[in-house]
Parts: C-alpha cells; structure tokens; sequence
C-alpha cells in the first residue's frame, strides 16, 4: 500500500465533520433565490440548525464562529434577525417538515432562559418544530448550565444536551486560555442531571499541555461519574487565527497514545465506539440516521454562522475567526432585512464529483462504514470504478471488506483525521489553501 499517500504528515491533519469546509466556500457570482435552491429538493424530513454565535469566553483551540463579551443590544439584534431569517427561510421552502432539530454555536445556553424561550417559541410558530416533538440537541458551557436554562430545555423536551468540559484538570484547561473551574464543571453536570434531560454528552480533549496518560485516565474516570449517554473525544488541534494557533507550538504522537487509552477505558466501560471520537452508551439503541457531526443533505441552517445544505448547493453566512472579522460579519446579519435574508450569498455548488466525495467520507468514517450498493443506489455509478484507491484502505490494513461493505480496522479508525483529506478533490483542497482568515 501507498501508505505516504495516505499518511503523509502523520494521522492528525483534518479534523473531517462537514464537506467541503466553509474555506472551500466564496460569494456567488448572483446571489441564490432561496425557493429556487429548495424548489427540487425533498423537504418533508429535513435537519433545522439554529447557530447562536455567543460564549463567555474564547477557548485557544476554537475556530468556530463565536464572539465572546457580546453587549445586550447585539444579543437583541441578533434575535431580531434571526426572527426575519426564519420568516423568510419559511416563506421559501413553503410546505416542509423537520425530522430533527439542533441548537449550536458558539454557545446557545449564553442567552438568558427567556431569550431561550423566545428561540423556542419561534422555532414553534414559525417551522412547527417543537423539541417535544422531535430528537433536539442543544450544546451548552460549564458557565452556562444554570438551573433556570436547564429547567426551560426540560420543559420543552430536549432530549440531549451536549456540555464541552474538555478536562477534569484545571491546569490543562488552562493552557488553552479557558477560566473554568472545576467545581463549576461538577455544578453544571448535576444541574442537568437534575433538570432530567434524557441525553448527556461530555466533549473532552486530549492533547492538552501538561495532560499525561494518568491527567486523561483522570478526567474520563470523572466523566463517567454522571454516566453520560455520549462521548466525544477530540485530539487537540491549532488552527490559524486561534488562540494557540498563534504560539507556533507542535506535538506529536502523544494524541494517538491518549487516543487509544481513552477508547480502550471507554470500551472497557459499556460504550460503542461509533466513530472516531463519539463513544455511545452499548445499552441504548444505535442512531438510525448519521450522528450527530454528520451533516446531512437537507439542513436548514438559521443564524449568523449556520449552514445549510441542499444535495447541490452548500451556503452560509460569511465565515471568520479572528475577533474582528467575525464582529463585521455579526453587524452586517443583524442590519439585513427579511428579503436579504431570501437568498443565498456565499458558499459551494457540489458537483457530482463531490457529492459522491462527501457520501463516502459520512459513511466511511462511521463505525457502519461504506456500502458499495448503496452508493451505486445513489449515484448509479461502481464506487470501486469511481473511487479506485479504497483498494488501498484494505492492502494496507485500514479497512476490510465485510458483508456490510467497506469498513475501517481499527487503524483505520485512529486515522480518520488523514483519511479525511485524502479523500479530499483537488479543487476543494485548492479553495481552503487560498482562503484569506479573517
């Protein structure tokens, strides 16, 4: 097997939940009417993502679209916005009705319980998309898990609450410019258990300055006091425009030691490995659609920051790091009238080519893997004629063939991350290694 085509440059290079990533995306040349972009589209099961772009601090490895220290005045003219957002998203897709529904960010649980309430409530009566009614998650912070905002999720009848607490250790949590206290961390993992919210996942990083095998064994041990439903566990990474980005630091194989030590403790303890970092209870029912960071064709994303996603056509707001450019952007989505709000201005139009790319990276990265029928089922087309070097995945010792179809070993499991970008057009790749950060 080639395996420097697939490897080269170690197993940590991508972090692959979403295809293409928002740095393949560019202002279209016109901008796209909505109801043409959903006209064809099947829309009676679709994904409604809501992004809040606010957190009360900005940890050094994030990249994603937030801003921290928000003044009351642009928290209401962000709700404002959204309110004419959802209004003329709806008036576009016309009749349409929603499978599943997510609250991300950023970090939702920042607003107030009756901003919370207000979000809810417009979902509701706009969409007809009640968290009682269907499988919601809703993405909070150990700052944020109050009593009063846990209590308006359990009433509505969220069924998962996702918490980045990322280590036991306050030292490690440290060195990643996060002021989290770790009896705070404790506080916020009872309130949700007391406000009963069926489903608990726990995001912890590994890779962290100063973590050593025995810190990680630590901070699963008291993770799992709480007997979360899920686990993600994400290597550390730098991205530019972060926090550590700016240091310039490198490290090596230590992730993948702490990788493996946290999926085997995790196994060890009754959780499925389902991909490589979520880690499901065994004993509750398997997801009978992708998890959660898979995105899927026929989202509807609503405010600054979402995306959303057609069969051919990806878009989003503009996309930033840096303080200063996500603030503009923020600015500018809260000035913009409900007709603005009626098309599309940035993102991708998927060929064929990379429809197919982004199917095999959902179901080959996935603990159910890759089934050649299905895909043919899809695009009419042999995935072994189309996409030749799988081959490779099996010489080298990365996945097998079984009846189920393509699936990884577990060394391929651990190198999701570089299979990932291997799999990656080269027009894609193109795109993100010309993107300006901002």
């Amino acid at each position: 097997m080639r395996l420097p085509d697939v490897l080269r440059g170690g197993p940590y290079q991508a972090y692959t939940y979403g295809y293409p990533h928002k740095t393949a995306y560019r202002r279209f040349e016109m901008p796209v009417a909505l109801r043409d972009a959903w006209a064809h589209e099947d829309r009676r099961a679709l994904f409604l993502y809501l992004h809040v772009p606010f957190c009360e601090m900005r940890c050094g490895f994030c990249n994603l679209f937030t801003t921290v220290g928000a003044p009351q005045a642009l928290e209401t003219a962000f709700l404002d916005a959204v309110t004419r957002q959802a209004r003329a998203v709806q008036g576009a897709l016309g009749e349409a009705s929603f499978s599943r529904m997510a609250l991300g960010g950023g970090t939702p649980t920042y607003l107030s319980a009756g901003e919370l309430e207000r979000l809810f409530d417009l979902l509701a009566g706009t969409f007809e998309a009640r968290p009682s009614a269907l499988p919601t998650s809703v993405e909070t912070s150990p700052a944020t898990a109050t009593a009063d905002r846990m209590q308006v999720l359990a009433e509505r009848g969220v069924s998962r609450v996702s918490i980045g607490v990322q280590s036991f250790v306050e030292a490690e949590v440290r060195s990643v410019g996060r002021s989290q206290r770790t009896v705070q961390v404790h506080e916020a993992l009872d309130q949700i258990r007391a406000a009963g919210l069926p489903g608990l996942n726990l995001d912890l990083i590994y890779g962290l300055a100063h973590q050593t095998p025995q810190t990680w064994l630590h901070s699963l041990e008291q993770a799992l006091r709480w007997s979360p439903e899920e686990l993600f566990l994400y290597p550390l990474y730098v991205r530019p425009l972060t926090g550590i980005g700016r240091l310039g630091r490198t490290w090596d194989d230590e992730r993948l030691e702490l990788y493996r030590l946290g999926r085997d403790y995790l196994r060890s303890h009754g959780y499925l490995q389902t991909s490589m970092r979520r880690f499901q209870k065994a004993s509750l029912p398997l997801l009978s659609e992708p998890e959660y960071t898979c995105q899927l064709d026929g989202m509807v994303g609503l405010g600054c920051g979402a995306r959303s996603y057609t069969r051919t056509l990806h878009y989003s707001s503009e996309y930033a790091v840096g303080a200063r450019g996500v603030r503009g952007i923020l600015q500018d989505y809260a000035g913009r009238t409900e007709q603005d709000f009626a098309f599309a201005t940035h993102g991708i139009a998927l060929s064929t080519d990379e429809q197919r790319r982004r199917y095999l990276l959902q179901s080959l990265l996935h603990f159910q893997g890759l089934s050649p029928e299905g895909y043919t089922a899809t695009f009419g087309t042999d995935v072994w004629q189309d996409f030749p070097q799988l081959r490779d995945l099996i010489e080298g010792g990365l996945a097998t063939l079984e009846t189920e179809g393509l699936v990884l070993t577990a060394r391929g499991f651990e190198c999701s991350d570089a299979l990932g970008p291997w799999l990656y057009s080269p027009e894609i790749r193109r795109l993100s290694e010309a993107y300006e950060w901002a």
